[in-house]
């Protein structure tokens, strides 16, 4: 039971550790992390996504994606769109302007995923994928009952 414990919190510190250190790299671009994630993970669908799509991904509430998103919007950096099949809800684009920002960030979180897994295998981390794959299957199991 100690060992599951630790794991959780090893799991907790990584994930704050990594965000903090990507979060620093990024400062000079003038961007809350909320804000950096929210460019980060939209410069990564291949169609524009609803806003609720992007809340998902992303692992957030759409009421605290949409205030990130009419700051974002006021910047000019995204723009939303009425779905052409559904008018009430709004698809999210990356604006011209956007684009090399999202570029730059994509690089810089790049150049720190190199540095993370330096030292560290293919192998080793297929096998970690593999064991968060089991433990996201038993939360969701456990969310499902």
């Amino acid at each position: 039971m100690y060992e599951q414990h630790r794991f959780g919190v090893q799991l907790m510190h990584l994930s704050r550790a990594w965000r903090a250190e990507l979060d620093r790299r990024l400062a000079d671009k003038g961007l809350s992390q909320a804000r950096w994630l929210v460019l980060l993970h939209l410069g990564r669908f291949q169609t524009a996504p609803t806003q609720r799509e992007l809340a998902e991904r992303i692992g957030i509430e759409s009421p605290t994606l949409a205030r990130t998103l009419d700051a974002l919007e006021s910047k000019r950096l995204i723009q939303r769109q009425p779905c052409p099949v559904d008018r009430r809800v709004n698809k999210v684009l990356l604006t011209e302007e956007a684009m090399e920002l999202v570029s730059s960030i994509e690089s810089i979180a790049q150049q720190l995923r190199q540095e993370v897994f330096s030292d560290i295998s293919d192998d080793e981390i297929q096998q970690c994928q593999r064991l968060h794959l089991r433990m996201l299957k038993n939360l969701e199991a456990i969310v499902s009952h």
